[in-house]
């Protein structure tokens, strides 16, 4: 039975492990712009997306390269979900700054969209994106060079708009008609797929009888040097240092010349590309699909509540916590181990699911909530006591 335990710990430990990479990413936007990113379950998702792609070009070289293929993974994932979160960043939530309503229905609209992006996604969505971006884009770029379209600006951009969505539907038309499935079919479709770790994660060690699986020992140090790395960036780089000072007040570090929207657009994106970090070390536990980040989000949203904003001890035991309690809950651990007090048995086996777990999760954060309403951790500085 103690083996049993220790295993459920470990496997909490792990799960938590996750959703801290994943809420460090929030807790870090939301201290400093105040935005609560609905789509930051999506970067995730992208994220695994991500892994599995680089899995399966690696599987074409064999080798080492397969063997190596979860750090390339690691690096293309942070990179793409860093350049989505930036778009994201720039083309929709700097126009909603200090409106958080507007700011988390369009988050949850983009999540949306992301979803649906890769359930449908083929070589016809893409070649269309692109020639639309590069005819409306370009078209807007000559246009601002120029200086003697002052009074039919907006007509000109109307025509440019029509001009680019006519020629990006006759091309998608012709390749559709023309190449049929080889360009239409969905690249990854609404089904999930399976990523294949390297052979040396595969397997386990076992320590005093239990049993502790390579993947998720990668994933527990993968946490760890992600935690020092954001640490080293917030204490000790000038961009660390820039990102504390416009959390503590934004006017006061306007004033003194730091370039708060420089700071935001940085921020968003590194935050977004530890989602896509996250997304990674989800692929090692289960399969990928469109709804991979929706059932981390809500437990990484409530880490950021419980441990509480842009405070790193207090995402650390907040992960930790939520993710183990959440297993030994969920596994039917707990349950087992009160078999002597038949009541609390019998209330813990009513809850040993996944989705069952969750509810009693979230119950026992509500009730911590009331007695603690600002978190394990309450924020300080000057904004907060003023």
């Amino acid at each position: 039975m103690l083996a049993g335990f220790l295993d459920a710990i470990f496997n909490g430990i792990s799960i938590g492990a996750v959703l801290l990479i994943a809420a460090l990413g929030l807790a870090i936007v939301f201290g400093l712009m105040g935005v609560i990113n609905m789509a930051h379950g999506e970067l995730m998702m992208l994220g695994a997306y991500t892994t599995f792609v680089v899995q399966n070009v690696s599987k074409q070289f064999g080798g080492l390269w397969f063997e190596s293929y979860i750090f390339f993974a690691l690096i293309f994932a942070f990179l793409l979900t860093a350049i989505v979160g930036l778009i994201l960043e720039r083309g929709v939530v700097r126009y909603l700054y200090n409106r958080p309503l507007e700011t988390l229905l369009a988050t949850w609209g983009v999540s949306l969209i992301l979803q649906q992006f890769v359930r449908s996604v083929n070589w016809v969505l893409v070649i269309s994106i692109v020639l639309f971006c590069l005819l409306f884009f370009g078209g807007l770029w000559v246009l601002n060079s120029r200086t003697n379209f002052g009074r039919v600006r907006n007509w000109i951009m109307t025509v440019i708009l029509l001009l680019s969505l006519g020629v990006t539907m006759a091309v998608s038309n012709f390749l559709s008609a023309t190449y049929k499935l080889a360009v239409t079919q969905p690249w990854f479709g609404a089904q999930n797929v399976d990523v294949t770790a390297p052979s040396w994660l595969r397997g386990g060690m076992s320590l005093g009888g239990v049993q502790l699986p390579f993947a998720r020992l990668f994933i527990i140090a993968l946490t760890v040097i992600c935690v020092v790395g954001i640490y080293l960036f917030l204490q000790r780089s000038n961009w660390g240092l820039r990102i504390r000072a416009v959390t503590q007040n934004r006017s006061m570090s306007a004033c003194l010349g730091i370039p708060t929207q420089k700071v935001d657009a940085m921020t968003f994106a590194l935050g977004s590309g530890l989602a896509g970090v996250a997304g990674c070390a989800i692929s090692l536990l289960g399969s990928v699909g469109p709804n991979t980040g929706q059932n981390y989000i809500i437990d990484t949203f409530m880490v950021v509540v419980v441990g509480g904003v842009g405070n790193l001890v207090g995402s650390i035991v907040a992960a930790l916590a939520i993710g183990t309690v959440n297993f030994l809950i969920g596994s039917g651990t707990l349950a087992l181990l009160l078999t002597p007090v038949q009541p609390l048995a019998d209330l813990f086996t009513f809850f040993a699911t996944t989705s069952m777990a969750r509810v009693m999760v979230f119950a026992l954060i509500i009730a911590f909530l009331q007695w603690k309403p600002a978190s394990i951790f309450p924020q300080k500085g000057r904004t907060v006591d003023v």
